[in-house]
């Protein structure tokens, strides 16, 4: 079946929502706040994420800047009162994949989500690796070469590799880390991201990658080719 996040603090669009995609074959799972949504949306597996533009705890357009920053490709349809050209276009720049006002149909909504679906399966049938230099990322097959030389990850490895690779270049924050591969909003105050990274070095380094993860200090860290 189907999953799809619902991220709406007014309960009675919240309810069209989840009724028209649940008559649609979801499974429908809704928060009204907008950090619990964004944790929801990095640690869940959903198909689609409907996601309203003004939230408490957290604006739709921070939501989505996570998400995107993460590497999450989740297509997510914005719904908001909202509707200024300027709006639609922050939002949608922001890494929406489509935007509708508020009032709307059901029906429209619920064919729009068809609509990201199709244009996210294509897409999904196109990516099966992420690339940086000699680096390579199956993400079907789970697993990492450098070149021709093939190296085991573990799961928590996989996913901060992934995270990295999808921002290659550019300086990844410890509080996204956290977010993206733990599903935590604070730092917890142990080195538990210092103790994968170390592991994941040595495994890049042990299969001669030219890419390496430096850290950037008070900032985060970067993975970028030597």
């Amino acid at each position: 079946m189907l999953k799809a996040l619902c991220i709406e603090d007014d309960q009675t669009a919240a309810q069209e929502i989840a009724a028209e995609l649940t008559m649609a074959g979801f499974e429908v799972q809704c928060f009204s706040d907008g950090r619990a949504g964004l944790q929801a949306a990095l640690t869940g597996q959903f198909d689609v994420i409907t996601l309203d533009r003004m939230l408490p705890g957290m604006d739709g357009l921070a939501i989505v800047s996570a998400l995107r920053a993460s590497g999450a490709t989740t297509p997510v349809l914005m719904i908001s009162a909202l509707s200024h050209v300027d709006e639609r276009v922050k939002g949608l720049r922001a890494g929406g994949d489509d935007y509708l006002t508020k009032p709307f149909a059901s029906e429209e909504m619920a064919a729009r989500v068809e609509v990201l679906l199709r244009r996210n399966k294509s897409r999904d049938e196109r990516e099966t690796v992420i690339q940086f230099s000699d680096l390579s990322l199956d993400l079907l097959k789970r697993e990492m070469r450098c070149g021709q030389q093939r190296c085991d990850l573990q799961a928590t490895e996989f996913k901060l590799l992934e995270l990295l690779l999808r921002n290659a270049n550019k300086t990844v924050t410890r509080a996204l880390i956290f977010e993206a591969v733990w599903g935590y909003h604070f730092d917890p105050g142990t080195k538990l991201i210092d103790v994968h990274l170390t592991r994941l070095r040595r495994k890049l380094e042990a299969i001669g990658c030219r890419p390496s993860i430096t850290t950037i200090r008070g900032s985060g860290f970067v993975l970028a080719s030597v």
